[in-house]
């Protein structure tokens, strides 16, 4: 996705666009600049951030806030942060703005910086596969996400050919929703983290039972993941579902930043299998990206 309107350097950004609290901080993160590193690990779960941070050389940085917990450090004489972003897409518009916030703008001044920074966001998550013959504990990467959660459109933005031509497959495809857009990765996380043994596209769902599927007390209209699994483009197949790739990578690009997402697999839609080590796997997907770190 690409920006269609950014604020100019000299224009002053207003105290309810951008609340900054006593100490300096950013609103809802209560993280500061020198509190944030180029590169950026982001999990959902809070209780997994110091789950990865316990392996760095390091911690400098201890914040939590809300469901936001920021941990920086260093690993092999690299700086590094771990964030966790919560559930869902709203959270993730929350998380991109505001460290691109504090990084980027001039709190002082209240206005953006001439130099910008760039962040290199990895998202390291757990998913479902959609496709019969991924097995449990496959790492998944994103090559592509789309959603329907609206976050994306509510900026001015146009979209890579790529996306445009992804979206136009999907409608074909039976996907009708006004509010669907499609985001892409960045090849350059892709080559610095070849952590996965899978790359497909993923749906990113607005919630966890009935969009994707589940039926619990209430019958999902969209249990049976017949298109899905029949969908191609590019050679890639709809992978899995989860709930923050498709805005993580919309929002990230819209900044000027990377960002790509790698699932461990913990369950198998198709077969309606759930592994019992989920833990573990996790731990492998931890394992494997503080390897290629």
């Amino acid at each position: 996705m690409i920006a269609r309107q950014l604020r100019p350097a000299d224009s002053f950004i207003a105290d309810t666009d951008l609340i900054i609290n006593p100490d300096g901080s950013v609103y809802h993160l209560g993280v500061q600049e020198d509190q944030v590193a180029d590169d950026i690990w982001v999990v959902g779960d809070p209780e997994r951030v110091p789950l990865i941070s316990r392996h760095l050389d390091r911690v400098d940085v201890e914040i939590q806030r809300r469901e936001f917990v920021i941990h920086t450090g260093e690993l092999n004489g690299k700086r590094l942060s771990i964030v966790s972003s919560g559930i869902g897409v709203d959270n993730i518009d929350i998380l991109i703005n505001e460290l691109d916030a504090v990084v980027n703008i001039d709190f002082k001044k209240r206005c953006v910086k001439d130099q910008l920074r760039k962040l290199r966001f990895l998202r390291l998550g757990t998913s479902g596969a959609i496709q019969p013959d991924i097995e449990l504990g496959t790492i998944v990467a994103s090559k592509y996400a789309f959603g329907i959660d609206g976050v994306a459109n509510s900026y001015e933005h146009e979209f890579h050919p790529n996306e445009v031509s992804l979206m136009q497959a999907l409608r074909e495809a039976g996907r009708q929703e006004t509010g669907l857009y499609a985001s892409e990765g960045s090849d350059l996380l892709l080559q610095q983290y070849p952590i996965f043994s899978k790359l497909g596209i993923t749906f990113t769902a607005n919630g966890f039972y009935g969009p994707q599927g589940r039926s619990v007390r209430l019958k999902s209209k969209n249990d049976a993941l017949t298109w899905e699994q029949s969908f191609r483009f590019q050679g890639l197949s709809i992978t899995n579902f989860e709930m923050e790739c498709a805005g993580l990578y919309g929002l990230a690009s819209l900044l000027g930043h990377d960002a790509l997402t790698c699932c461990v697999i913990l369950a198998n839609r198709a077969n309606r299998t759930f592994s019992a080590q989920a833990p573990a796997l996790a731990e492998q997907l931890i394992q494997s990206a503080l390897h290629a770190f």
